[in-house]
């Protein structure tokens, strides 16, 4: 049987008076079945109990983009260039991702998703890039351009990383559609690609658990712009299967 991957969602608002709508865009969902997997959307859940039956359904975990982390979460007031959060999906995502590193469930994150590992495990970050950081890159570039496939920048790749095997390089383009970025580096994670002004771009886990996120869309690339990323899920697909069968890393 294919494996379940799990997505988390945002909530939406079509109407103000309206409950909110769970869901992600179809990008997320293209990249997991396209590598093989059977795409679970997780909506965002008050009681922990549920979240963990659901959880419990899963071979491997997508944390996916979306807005900004309340930064109570790792010790700070909010910045005044802090943008929307959602404080529903921070209390969902942050149980799933310390689980999953916890039993060694695979577990890619993207943009919003690398952040949550961060902080999840004890890592911190920068609430808005602009005013926090030395940079002359726009790492919103993509989105100001209303391009998700606008490569706005390169970035490096370590050597002996996860991500350079599965990628076959250690230096590409890709979009950018962030204004907060991983800062303090979580215990058990590493850094393993940057943008050239040093704002992190990937992160791995020390282990040979599948723990991997990056700060790009590569969701909204590996179907035409760069097919090359599509390399990232199959690889995580192939985690989840072995997982679903027992086998760990």
């Amino acid at each position: 049987m294919k494996p379940v991957i799990g997505i988390s969602c945002g909530s939406f608002h079509d109407k103000a008076w309206c409950p909110p709508i769970f869901g992600h865009r179809q990008t997320y969902v293209n990249a997991v079945v396209d590598a093989g997997g059977v795409p679970l959307l997780i909506p965002s859940l008050e009681d922990e109990r549920v979240l963990r039956v659901l959880y419990d359904r899963l071979d491997g975990l997508l944390l996916a983009g979306g807005g900004d982390i309340q930064p109570s979460y790792y010790g700070e007031q909010p910045h005044e260039r802090l943008g929307n959060i959602d404080p529903l999906r921070d209390q969902t995502e942050m149980p799933l991702a310390r689980w999953a590193v916890a039993e060694g469930k695979p577990l890619l994150g993207i943009c919003r998703g690398v952040q949550v590992m961060n902080v999840a495990l004890g890592g911190s970050l920068y609430q808005d890039i602009p005013t926090q950081v030395k940079t002359t890159l726009e790492h919103d570039e993509s989105y100001t351009r209303e391009d998700w496939t606008y490569m706005a920048h390169a970035i490096r790749i370590e050597e002996d990383s996860k991500l350079a095997s599965f990628l076959g390089t250690e230096l590409m383009s890709t979009n950018s559609l962030h204004h907060q970025a991983v800062k303090a580096i979580a215990p058990g994670l590493r850094p393993v690609a940057w943008a050239p002004d040093g704002i992190i771009e990937g992160l791995e886990g020390t282990t040979e658990h599948f723990l991997v996120g990056v700060q790009c869309h590569p969701e909204a690339l590996q179907k035409h712009a760069d097919p090359r990323w599509q390399a990232l899920f199959r690889a995580f697909v192939k985690e989840c299967v072995a997982w679903q069968h027992g086998v760990l890393a």
